[in-house]
């Protein structure tokens, strides 16, 4: 993985020292403040480790997320990370020029919900980087759609969220600030037939309001919700 100044005084290395071991080749920049080994291949979960800590609320999501989580459809051989962070965060191109990423910085939810709320490792690798649990990274990929995010894909990848929990699907959803991503989960979870989609409706009342929802794609075609 790579470390930065604070790494290195924790090693006991100062920055005029720090300057001397990259003049001399036993260091490497990779960016402003950012260095690795000479001979080191970055791996892609430290490099989002170190990225997460350096950017509270950088995490792994959308349709990465549910991939990781086990909820996919079609996975091409060399998928677009998708990333999300708050606003203004921008990822340093030693890291994109290694692993393709998408980075979305729009606020999804409101601000009566913490910024972590349900970011956490995946239980197998426990000291990994934070990935949007299954619940908040469907609402992230519905938040795509016809944007970056196909609607069939995405119709596809949720059919296959069925056990999702609802204490914590209700509070995301009841927070969510996009008309598009609460219409969307319902309506097409009540299409699916998914087993949480009543208990949803139920949940939300009056949020799902009584006018459709009607959007322009990327590809020209019309989206329309009715709640």
């Amino acid at each position: 993985m790579p470390f930065d100044h604070r790494s290195l005084a924790n090693l006991g290395i100062s920055s005029a020292l720090a300057h001397y071991y990259l003049k001399s080749g036993w260091l490497v920049r990779l960016g402003r403040g950012v260095f690795m080994f000479p001979k080191d291949v970055l791996q892609r979960d430290a490099c989002l480790k170190f990225l997460c800590k350096r950017t509270p609320g950088l995490h792994v999501g959308g349709k990465t997320a549910l991939a990781w989580h086990g909820v996919r459809h079609n996975l091409a051989a060399r998928e677009l990370l998708c990333l999300w962070g708050p606003r203004n965060t921008r990822l340093p191109d030693w890291f994109t020029e290694r692993f393709p990423s998408r980075l979305t910085t729009k606020a999804l939810f409101s601000f009566k919900l913490a910024t972590q709320f349900e970011l956490q490792p995946l239980p197998e690798t426990p000291d990994g980087p934070l990935v949007a649990v299954p619940e908040r990274a469907l609402l992230e990929m519905l938040s795509d759609v016809g944007i970056g995010q196909g609607v069939e894909e995405a119709r596809h990848i949720m059919e296959g969220a069925r056990n999702l929990r609802m204490d914590v699907l209700i509070p995301l959803l009841k927070n969510c600030t996009r008309v598009k991503v609460v219409l969307l989960s319902v309506v097409w979870a009540e299409e699916l037939a998914l087993p949480w989609a009543a208990e949803a409706r139920r949940a939300l009342g009056r949020k799902m309001g009584h006018t459709r929802w009607m959007a322009r794609q990327k590809d020209g075609s019309t989206l329309i919700l009715t709640p």
